[in-house]
């Protein structure tokens, strides 16, 4: 059986949809797990073994040229693929479903339109499935995964998995500390309501005796790096990383502190301690918590289908609250 997963973006959203790969695995060994993603995402998905073959598309670069030619050629690379079993949208928008319609496959298959933000994305699959948008993600995921090839995941299941990014690199261009717990910090997200105050991490970085890092992607984030730095003596930037190099960053991390944004749920990928913290997104959707991965919420009532990108409320969180939940996984 050879089927075709359509999860285009973001990072912390195909996070997410790849944790499903090994229970496919598990279930039936001979099938062959196609993935299509954006090209900005390759290293994410590159490097996983349960991953046959990863097909690339470029649909950020023709909207930002504005070009249709590009958009054209695009979509036709994509129905020259050749055909599938089965094709699953595990994003349910409108682009993904176009593309999971463009492959050649003997099923289509994807979240029903109560199930979905973008409703009409529904129209394009063959086969759909319902399961309540406010549900946390990764259940949403996997329910998807039973319902379109028959196997059964259990909760149980998904909180023992095992890491499933992989990497190539073997080096840091950074030192570690032996005698101090090394805690990573990450500043950035996709909007700035998402984001942790700086002289708030700069206040966790007084708190507690580790050894801190920092990683940013962008211009943005490179700008509240600093801010952290400039006051705390405790805290070393990073060099703009890869995605490669930053799943090897936290992979030798011992701590993840961060709002909802792909980094921090890159640490719930491997295994690695984190906290994440919620103000405009709802924590008990957005990510799943173990013993070690971690949730902290500020007091806000969020709209699973809507950010409101005018809700602060994440700099309420205070400090303290982190610390203590910090030193107790850093402990463990």
């Amino acid at each position: 059986m050879r089927i075709a997963i359509v999860k285009l973006s973001a990072l912390g959203d195909i996070v997410h949809a790849m944790a499903v790969l090994q229970f496919i695995k598990k279930y039936n060994q001979e099938i062959l797990i196609d993935w299509v993603v954006e090209e900005n995402y390759l290293e994410l998905v590159k490097f996983n073994p349960d991953i046959n073959q990863v097909h690339l598309i470029n649909l950020k670069r023709a909207k930002r040229k504005k070009s249709l030619f590009l958009l054209l050629s695009e979509l036709i690379k994509i129905r020259k693929l050749d055909s599938y079993d089965l094709v699953i949208d595990m994003q349910g928008l409108m682009k993904s479903a176009l593309i999971s319609k463009l492959i050649k496959s003997k099923k289509t298959i994807g979240f029903d339109k109560e199930s979905i933000r973008e409703r009409f994305a529904s129209f394009f699959y063959t086969d759909k499935f319902n399961f309540e948008y406010s549900k946390n993600v990764i259940e949403r995921n996997y329910s998807l995964i039973e319902f379109a090839l028959g196997l059964s995941i259990s909760k149980e299941q998904i909180q023992s998995k095992v890491p499933f990014l992989f990497t190539r690199k073997n080096r840091l261009d950074i030192k570690l500390s032996r005698t101090k717990k090394n805690i990573l910090l990450i500043p950035g997200a996709s909007h700035i309501s998402k984001c942790y105050p700086p002289t708030k991490f700069a206040e966790i970085t007084s708190l507690i005796d580790a050894n801190f890092f920092i990683s940013w992607g962008s211009f943005e984030e490179k700008m509240l790096a600093d801010k952290i730095q400039v006051e705390s003596d405790n805290v070393v930037v990073c060099n703009k990383q890869s995605i490669d190099e930053l799943i090897f960053l936290i992979s030798k991390s011992d701590l993840v502190i961060g709002s909802d944004t792909g980094p921090t749920h890159i640490a719930w990928a491997l295994n690695i301690p984190s906290i994440t913290l919620f103000g405009p997104t709802p924590g008990n959707r957005n990510t799943w918590e173990t013993r070690i991965n971690k949730i902290i919420e500020s007091d806000s009532k969020v709209d699973s289908f809507k950010i409101n990108k005018n809700d602060f409320s994440i700099k309420n969180i205070q400090p303290k609250v982190i610390v203590k939940m910090a030193q107790e996984l850093i402990n463990k």
